[in-house]
């Protein structure tokens, strides 16, 4: 049997603001683009349901499909449009356009045809608007050749292009112009806001969208306004406007209410602002909602409305304009200098957030389980200014420890060394010591030591840094009786090497040795006693990263240096085993095997290269990993061991690599489809559709249904369920076609008085008794007709089958004794 092949795949952190999301119709899921992919989410759980793939490009566009509201299109830059039935995740029908695809609009009155923005054949950054035929003939895979062109110059932007009410006419904008096209009668007006006149300011349009109800076209400008455009649009010089003013900065969205009563706009003062009215006298505002807005969509009902932020946010606003719900995706940093780092506890990986904020990223659901503010500092977004930013990272072991470095830089460098304790009952890191200057020029790298059984007792943290030194950290007791915690942590050792600069650390996986390199120069330390044991050197370049091995090959050390050289030296001869010139810029140890990744970067691809520091050959070897430049990798350890078809796969049996590219995508390597891959909460969608499943409502569900078997089995619902079962009214409502049956108000009083309980709390002997005894006279005279005792028959009593069988009355016998039952014998207590 033949292995499958390994194969990259894109797991997270694309970018979700490649187009306007798109509620479903019901406004349960929030459809949105997010790479070469289209995602599904949950609104009451914010779960990720589905994870469509199948474009081979950047996805663009998403609409649903307006005359079948559970199917969605979709369009990519790869040329094609994708027809999917969401609900599934299938795909039903691929239509192959030929030509890039900028963005994708559908209309009702429409049937098979669709709008999409294309380049223009032989002119470079120009775009057309054109209307796609797709086929209906039978097939999967079709072409869409037969198009038209609706409007020639137009913005690729999805917000530069909207259709107007019932698909009349349709509105573009680009720069400084407004272009309006009737369909009907075939006619283009353009307008231009150059002949407006204007007090100060860029009047280029940003966005543009269109009333539901009425001839109206709101416009967003480069200058903060925004104006209304009125008809007559076929008359050119009968045209009016009014103008509404509040955002500072461009207007980056806008969107129209259901009913098109209210105007929403965003921007980059990351407000919502509604606009009641075109005076814009009435206006509310939803503030802080962390960056700026890119998107704004309306869900079909009217419920709710959405924003896509620049940081990868979603956030969910209710009709009200109060905050519902955030999804957050993994938030793009302008340089991630803390790299990827593993959190032990959570298996999340732990990288630059918001400015000076540490973002916890969870790789299943692709979404951030949480930040953590480590500056504590208002970030000002302003060009230029110097601010505090989080530069290194760093977990204990066991995750009880974070240590974390800030650096801001006016006229010379500010440092601070932050060292982080995690609280279990407030499940939460908090801050335990703070160092102002730990080191005289910036930190370059740092590590704990890393001894799971020891933690506690032979806890360690080392930092190196430009000031040619390196600093061994240990935890001391607090003497400070006013302190809230009982250690802290102070200098303990500062080791240097001919005064070169401190490059990067690492201890040995017992923890006995400690690796600095210096410059050019790798130097081994005792952990113990700080000796220095021995040097190793490798001209020419710096060694920028070390590693040790593990289990069988910990004998050894690793070396990348900036000339891409990687080096192996075994530490028992002192002597460099093995060299090679890869240009290495990644270098990451498998934290659970002996195995060791390095990607290198030539000919402008990455390549990975996977090796055992004691054999010469690599065992896996990848070339043309991605045409991006990988900055930073990481290997996650599994919950379980991977089951792998090949030897040459044995080193992701344990642990999971991903990489970081330079565009911030996650990348791996996996041998499943893209169905295996998707997570348990992807597949569990038959739950969502009776009820939202969220853990609490499932852990309360199980609960009423054990109390409710146990009341089962007690008999104290025996009535309620008979009653609902012998029930006239809840059978004529079950029985009964739905199309003949009466009103709701005629079958509503029925129906409740059917369920109802008399007050008194009667038996269900006296409830028969009183129902038998209206019915003695009918009883009695059948009785006499028949002149024979009829014997109720019914099944075997439990205690028959134990050998005592019991007699049984008859009916004439029952109505005696109960006759007697109820003659009052109180008078006998006078004796």
């Amino acid at each position: 049997m033949v292995a499958p092949a390994l194969r990259v795949v894109r797991c997270g952190g694309s970018s979700l603001h490649g187009a306007r999301l798109v509620f479903s119709a019901d406004s349960k899921y929030l459809l949105c683009a997010s790479g070469d992919f289209v995602k599904m989410y949950s609104v009451a759980t914010e779960e990720t349901l589905r994870l469509m793939g199948g474009h081979a490009d950047l996805v663009t566009g998403i609409q649903l499909n307006p005359h079948n509201h559970m199917q969605l299109y979709s369009s990519s830059l790869d040329g094609t449009i994708k027809l999917w039935d969401f609900m599934d995740g299938i795909p039903i029908k691929t239509f192959t356009v030929g030509s890039k695809l900028m963005a994708l609009y559908t209309i009702a009155s429409c049937e098979d045809s669709v709008f999409v923005v294309i380049p223009k054949r032989d002119e470079r950054d120009t775009f057309q608007l054109v209307s796609v035929k797709l086929t209906k003939a039978a097939g999967q895979d079709l072409e869409a050749k037969e198009w038209s062109v609706i409007l020639d110059d137009v913005d690729a932007s999805t917000k530069c292009t909207a259709f107007g009410r019932e698909g009349i006419y349709v509105a573009s904008v680009k720069e400084c112009n407004l272009q309006v096209y009737f369909f009907k009668q075939k006619e283009l007006n353009r307008f231009s806001v150059r002949a407006v006149k204007k007090k100060s300011g860029n009047n280029q349009f940003t966005c543009v969208v269109c009333h539901p109800k009425e001839d109206c076209i709101a416009t967003g400008h480069a200058d903060g306004k925004i104006r209304l455009w009125y008809v007559n649009f076929h008359h050119k010089k009968e045209y009016t406007y009014s103008t509404l003013h509040w955002h500072h900065d461009t207007v980056m969205d806008l969107a129209f209410s259901v009913e098109g009563t209210s105007l929403l706009s965003g921007g980059v003062e990351s407000v919502l602002v509604l606009w009641r009215n075109e005076s814009g006298c009435q206006k509310d505002f939803l503030p802080r909602l962390g960056s700026a807005i890119e998107y704004i969509s309306m869900a079909s009902d009217g419920t709710l409305c959405c924003t896509l932020h620049t940081d990868n946010r979603i956030t969910i606003i209710n009709s009200n304009l109060r905050f519902a719900k955030s999804i957050q995706g993994l938030i793009k940093s302008v340089n991630v200098k803390t790299g990827l780092v593993v959190d032990p506890r959570t298996k999340a990986l732990v990288l630059n957030g918001e400015p000076g904020h540490l973002q916890f990223y969870c790789l299943q659901s692709d979404q951030q389980l949480f930040s953590l503010d480590i500056v504590q500092r208002q970030y000002i977004h302003q060009a230029g200014l110097n601010q505090t930013d989080l530069v290194k990272v760093a977990f204990s072991a066991q995750g009880k420890w974070l240590a974390t470095v800030e650096e801001g830089e006016v006229a010379e460098p500010e440092l601070q060394l932050k060292l982080w304790f995690y609280d279990e009952e407030t499940q939460s890191f908090k801050l335990n010591t703070r160092i102002n200057m730990p080191h005289e020029d910036h930190i370059t790298d740092m590590c704990f030591r890393d001894m799971d059984g020891l933690e506690d007792d032979s806890l360690i943290l080392v930092t190196t840094g430009r000031d040619c030194v390196f600093k061994v950290w240990v935890m001391v007791e607090d003497t400070d009786p006013e302190a809230q915690q009982s250690v802290s942590w102070s200098c303990d050792f500062v080791g240097s090497y001919h005064n070169y600069q401190a490059m990067s650390c690492c201890f040995s996986e017992d923890g006995s040795l400690l690796a600095v390199s210096f410059e050019e120069t790798v130097t081994v330390w005792d952990s113990i006693t700080w000796d220095l044991k021995c040097t190793f050197c490798h001209p020419p370049g710096k060694i920028r990263n070390i590693c040790f091995g593990r289990l069988t090959s910990s004998k050894y050390l690793i070396g990348a240096t900036d000339h891409g050289f990687l080096c192996c030296w075994n530490l028992l001869s002192c002597a460099l085993e093995w060299s090679a010139h890869l240009n290495i810029s990644v270098l990451q140890p498998d934290p659970l095997s002996e195995y060791i990744a390095a990607v290198s970067w030539l000919s402008k691809e990455s390549s990975l290269f996977v090796f055992k520091p004691n054999e010469p050959r690599p065992v896996y070897i990848q070339r043309n990993l991605c045409r991006e430049r990988i900055q930073l990798a990481a290997f996650i350890p599994r919950d379980e061991p991977e089951t792998v078809g090949s030897e040459k796969y044995l080193w992701l049996q344990r642990s999971q690599l991903f990489f970081l590219t330079d565009t911030q995508e996650l990348l791996t390597l996996s041998t499943k489809s893209l169905q295996e891959r998707l997570t348990l909460s992807s597949k569990q969608l038959a739950v969502e559709e009776g009820l939202h499943a969220t853990p609490f409502s499932l852990l309360l569900g199980k609960h009423r249904q054990l109390q409710s078997q146990e009341d089962t089995d007690l008999g104290k619902i025996l009535v309620h369920n008979k009653c609902e079962q012998d029930s006239p009214a809840v059978k004529e409502l079950m029985q009964t076609p739905a199309h003949v049956l009466p009103s709701a108000s005629f079958l509503c009083p029925i129906f409740i008085n059917s369920l109802l309980f008399s007050k008194e709390n009667k038996s269900v002997e006296e409830v028969a008794d009183e129902v038998e005894m209206e019915s003695e006279k009918t009883e009695d005279d059948s009785d006499e007709e028949r002149g024979v005792t009829e014997i109720e028959q019914g099944d075997t009593s439990p205690m028959e089958l134990l050998g005592e069988i019991t007699c049984k009355l008859s009916k004439s016998q029952e109505k005696e004794l109960r006759k007697i039952r109820k003659i009052n014998y109180s008078w006998i207590l006078a004796f």
